[in-house]
C-alpha cells in the first residue's frame, strides 16, 4: 500500500474511532430518559417488554464500528479504540463532577437543581456502563476474530451476529445489574430492562449486518483487499 492510500486508510480509522467514542459517551449522558421503542405498552407476567433508556439508541453503533474495525484494521486496532473509549468516558466523569460542583449564577438558564437532576447520576452510570462495556467489547472482539479464523474470512454475517449477540447480552445484563446495585435504577425495572434491551440489541444487530457488508465491501474495493485481508496502519 502506498503512502497516499495509507493516509486515507488512517483517516477512515480516525473517523470510525471518533464515531465510536461519541456514541459511547453520549449514551451515558442521556440514559435517564425512557421511552417505548414499540408503540404499545406490552407486559408479560407484569414485565414491560418495550421500555428502554434513550441511552441505548447510540450504543449499538459502537459494536458495529468495532466489528468494522476488526474486519478491516484487525483486532489490535479494535482493542485500541475500546481503550480510547474507556479513557474518554472516565474523562467525561471528571468534567461532569466539576460542572456539578460549580454553583450556578442567578441569571443562569439552568440552575443547580435542574443540572444535578439531569447529570448527577451520570458518573455512576458511566462507571456501570464502563464495567459492562469493557467486558462486552473485548468479548465481542475476541468472538469475532475466533469465527473469522474458523471461517477463513468468509461468512461475515455469522461472526458479526454471534459476537454481537453474546456481547450484547453480557453488556445488557451487567449494566442494568450495576445500575440497580448503585441505586440509580429501581430493582423492579431490572427484568424488564434486561429483556427489552437484549431484544432491541438483537434486532439492531440483525439490521446492521447489511450495513457492515456494505462498508466492508466499499473499503475492500477502495484498497483492493482480499477476503480476510487487513490494513496494517503501523509503519
Amino acid at each position: 500500500m502506498n503512502q497516499k492510500d495509507k493516509a486515507i486508510a488512517y483517516q477512515i480509522f480516525l473517523y470510525l474511532a471518533a464515531l465510536f467514542i461519541t456514541s459511547l459517551v453520549v449514551s451515558n449522558l442521556i440514559f435517564q430518559k425512557f421511552f417505548y421503542w414499540y408503540p404499545i405498552d406490552t407486559k408479560v407476567f407484569g414485565i414491560p417488554l418495550f421500555e428502554l433508556s434513550v441511552g441505548i439508541l447510540p450504543y449499538p453503533i459502537t459494536f458495529l464500528i468495532t466489528d468494522l474495525i476488526s474486519e478491516i484494521f484487525g483486532q489490535k486496532k479494535a482493542n485500541q479504540v475500546v481503550v480510547a473509549g474507556i479513557f474518554a468516558s472516565f474523562f467525561s466523569i471528571g468534567i461532569l463532577l466539576l460542572a456539578d460542583f460549580m454553583p450556578a449564577i442567578p441569571s443562569s438558564p439552568i440552575g443547580d437543581e435542574t443540572f444535578s437532576q439531569v447529570f448527577s447520576l451520570s458518573p455512576l452510570a458511566v462507571l456501570a456502563s464502563m464495567i459492562a462495556y469493557l467486558c462486552a467489547q473485548f468479548v465481542d472482539i475476541r468472538i469475532y476474530h475466533f469465527w473469522k479464523k474458523k471461517t477463513q474470512g468468509k461468512q461475515m454475517w455469522l461472526r458479526n451476529n454471534f459476537s454481537t449477540f453474546a456481547s450484547q447480552f453480557l453488556d445488557t445484563l451487567t449494566v442494568i445489574l450495576l445500575l440497580c446495585v448503585f441505586q440509580v435504577l429501581p430493582w423492579n425495572m431490572f427484568t424488564g430492562l434486561v429483556i427489552s434491551g437484549f431484544i432491541f440489541k438483537v434486532l439492531i444487530a440483525a439490521i446492521d449486518t447489511p450495513f457492515l457488508y456494505l462498508f466492508v465491501y466499499l473499503i475492500r474495493k477502495r484498497f483492493s483487499l482480499k477476503a480476510g485481508e487487513e490494513i496494517q496502519l503501523e509503519n
